[in-house]
Parts: structure tokens; sequence; C-alpha cells
């Protein structure tokens, strides 16, 4: 099971393998409360990308398409094959991420192209 929380939602046993998939550390937060299990910033949007999506829900259409095409190439690509194989040995992963919009934000996309590629 896959799921996405944000860094500053407490951490909970049933959260599993909690992986931190934003490139910048979450603001106001210590390696000690987010009991990360690995920070996987090579897996986040580029930083070109990221500025200028800026999280704007209105360009997240096109946001995602630009993002699940950096996954398919380069280091983003070579991080997301270590998510798979993550997937395979841990039964519940957590996705944690920054991003005050629940909806609108690189965890989600991530965790919808895992879900996708988990089932091919």
């Amino acid at each position: 099971m896959i799921q996405i929380k944000r860094a500053y939602e407490e951490a909970r046993p049933d959260d599993g393998y909690r992986i931190l998939v934003d490139r910048l550390w979450p603001r106001g937060m210590s390696k000690e409360k987010e009991h990360l299990d690995l920070w996987l910033k090579e897996i986040a949007p580029s930083n070109e990308l990221r500025k200028w999506f800026n999280h704007e829900p209105v360009k997240f259409s096109v946001f995602k398409e630009k993002y699940l095409t950096e996954i398919k190439s380069g280091e983003t690509h070579t991080a997301f094959q270590e998510l798979l194989n993550i997937i395979k040995e841990y039964p519940v992963i957590t996705l944690i991420y920054s991003a005050k919009d629940e909806v609108h934000n690189n965890a989600v996309v991530l965790k919808e192209a895992l879900d996708k590629n988990k089932s091919n």
C-alpha cells in the first residue's frame, strides 16, 4: 500500500516505510521529528519545474505532465526505479511531502505513477 502524508502531520506506526519526496527539507521540521527512513531528493521535480509550478493549482495539469516526463529519464528515473524496489520490499510506504495543498503536489503525481506502474 502506498499512502501520502504532509510532513507536518504526526508520524504513526502504520505509516510503514516513510520517504520524504521533496527536494527541499520541510521548513521548521527536525530530522528526529520526521522519523524518516529515506530522503529521496532525486525523485522530486527538478528545481526549474518546481519553481515554475509554484504550487499554483491552475498549472497542475501541465506540471503533472512535465513531472511524469522527468520521471521517465535521468536521475529522477533512477530514483523512481529505487521506489519501485522499495514497494516490493515493504508492505506499506508513505510518501512525505511539505506542500500546503494536499491535492496539487508532486506526491500526488508520484503516488499515481507508482500505483499505475505497480499494477503493470
